[in-house]
């Protein structure tokens, strides 16, 4: 005579199995969140694609930056700079000019977060980040006289 199984035993188990799917699925949602991934893109005609990107304080931040265009870095180079708040773009810029051994970052600058290197046509490059605290930063190129149109804001939330 070959034992029974009870309906009571394949309910729990039903039960527990749908429980362990939700579990792993939750972990990979919040896992998900942990971890953000951004492409912006630049052309030819200084221009980003996005001019606003948000994301949530303490988020690893993957941002990759594609330059879309075609002319080399020596004459259409595009950067991806992440300026700390309240930072004046327009004196940045003058002095990020003036750093062109340094893919036109100013060298030590306490008002740069993070930023890309400097990219020509068909390249694209890729950074990883920790998105700071809440605010309302701005990013720019920072390849002389890009920022006035390559700019946009980066909401922490």
């Amino acid at each position: 005579m070959a034992p029974q199984i009870s309906n009571t035993y394949i309910t729990m188990r039903t039960i527990f199995s749908l429980l362990a799917i939700f579990a792993l699925a939750f972990t990979n949602l919040a896992q998900a969140q942990d971890k953000v991934e951004i492409t912006i893109e630049g052309n030819d005609r200084m221009q980003f694609n996005m001019d606003e990107i948000k994301v949530e304080a303490g988020q690893t931040v993957v941002l990759t930056l594609k330059h879309v265009g075609k002319l080399p870095a020596a004459a259409m180079g595009h950067n991806w700079v992440l300026l700390t708040e309240g930072t004046d773009i327009q004196k940045f810029g003058a002095a990020a000019a003036k750093a062109a051994d340094n893919g036109y970052v100013p060298e030590g600058s306490d008002q740069v977060i993070t930023t890309t290197e400097l990219i020509g046509g068909g390249q694209e490059t890729t950074i990883e980040f920790t998105a700071p605290e809440a605010g309302t930063y701005d990013f720019i190129c920072s390849f002389p006289g890009h920022y006035a149109l390559m700019k946009g804001k980066f909401i922490v939330e």
